[in-house]
């Protein structure tokens, strides 16, 4: 079939169709129906060459990891710590490095990770490959924004966590901390160990997510532009998809998590939700976010209506900090953080924030309406030092005598 370098505009008609149905997918709520899921799961494992393995199912992907990583975290310790501690010289550098294999633990309980998104990928169900402009343009137009910004949400919450809370439960290991029983220098490694591991094994994980874009754009070039395809290995794919969640496979061990059981966005499509769960889980893992960005538990569960500007002293996060200002408003940031008088002109006031609260100098033009008494507050450049000119700079360059004649 040779190359097409246009679609026609029938073709092109259908696109918002294969996007919706493809959406629809990546934002389910449902809950997977566990047969199902261990049906697809056993297909794809046959399909390449795979035994199947024991199938666990887990509500939440941090449920999973907690499988892989926290509940079999006796076995861990003990590939790790007992060779080392009885063969390693803490001061020889060069025993250390011979040692760095002594820690891999998840092959022998787990077996090697099974990557199906390339394993897939590279199967000639994708063949041939059409013309890189009409994918590109497609891949954009059909993909699935908003359930999971660059498929990293997840990834960047759960990975701190996870690496936290290893590391707290090897710290507490009976008898001496761990740290002083091998060492900082031997530490130092198995931190870095667990946090490529752990990253590793969320990248390799099968998002469906992340797979609806690959999925409507191949399910559009086969049954709107007519490729040649494997029709029953595309419908197994596909049922990865819908029928389950985010999948953790090892060749000895499967791992299904369940779908959300709240996704919450704002009007641009991004996970937003205030005072409660942007994602919810049912096992009550649940991810904060306010319009895309995570926030902490301790921000999230309280409407920003409530939040309070104090927070901002204390915040060292420059981000949350400008989502703090977002959600608190400039009004109440004047009037609780004891915001300085620098100048007033008619029902205008310019004022300073003096206290640390974001990287450069708050100055603000508080404005009260004379009949009803509402205050509004701007932020104004910090190098502005008299409200007359705060004004000016609102109204983009016009002075406010000539505002008045001009509108």
């Amino acid at each position: 079939m040779s190359l097409i370098k246009n679609l026609t505009p029938e073709q092109e008609a259908l696109i918002p169709v294969y996007r919706e149905k493809w959406r629809k997918v990546a934002f389910s709520t449902e809950r997977i129906d566990r047969e199902k899921a261990s049906e697809a799961l056993k297909f794809a494992y046959t399909a390449f060459g795979f035994e199947v393995p024991k199938i666990i199912f887990c509500d939440s992907p941090y449920a999973a990891f907690s499988e892989i990583f926290l509940y079999k975290f006796d076995q861990l310790i003990q590939e790790f710590e007992f060779p080392i501690i009885s063969r390693l010289n803490k001061s020889s550098a060069s025993r250390i490095k011979k040692q760095q294999k002594v820690f891999h633990p998840l092959p022998k309980l787990l077996g090697k990770q099974i990557d199906f998104f390339y394993e897939l990928i590279d199967s000639p169900i994708f063949q041939p490959i059409p013309d890189t402009k009409i994918y590109d343009c497609l891949y954009l137009e059909l993909d699935s924004q908003g359930w999971d910004y660059e498929h990293g949400l997840f990834y960047t919450h759960l990975i701190p966590e996870l690496i936290i809370e290893i590391y707290e439960k090897l710290q507490n290991q009976p008898g001496t901390k761990l740290q002083n029983r091998i060492g900082k220098r031997l530490w130092f490694f198995l931190r870095k160990r667990l946090d490529s591991h752990i990253g590793n094994v969320y990248w390799k994980s099968w998002q469906p997510d992340k797979n609806t874009t690959v999925g409507s754009v191949y399910d559009f070039y086969f049954k709107v532009l007519n490729f040649d395809y494997d029709v029953e290995k595309f419908q197994h794919y596909q049922s990865l998809i819908t029928e389950c969640g985010w999948i953790f496979a090892f060749e000895k061990v499967a791992i299904i998590c369940d779908r959300p059981l709240h996704l919450r966005f704002d009007n641009q499509n991004r996970l937003h939700a205030e005072g409660k769960p942007a994602i919810e889980f049912i096992d009550g893992y649940s991810l904060y976010s306010y319009h895309g960005v995570t926030l902490p538990e301790k921000y999230g569960k309280i409407h920003p209506q409530q939040w309070q500007p104090q927070w901002l002293l204390s915040e060292k996060n420059a981000e949350l900090r400008r989502v703090l200002i977002q959600g608190i408003g400039y009004a109440r940031i004047c009037q609780e953080l004891q915001a300085i008088e620098l100048d007033t002109w008619a029902e205008y006031t310019l004022l300073k924030i003096d206290a640390d609260v974001d990287e450069e100098p708050i100055s603000l033009l508080k404005m009260t309406c004379p009949s009803t008494g509402f205050i509004h507050a701007l932020r104004v450049p910090p190098n502005i030092n008299s409200a007359r000119e705060a004004i000016r700079w609102v109204n983009w360059g016009v002075d406010v005598e000539e505002f008045g004649v001009q509108t």
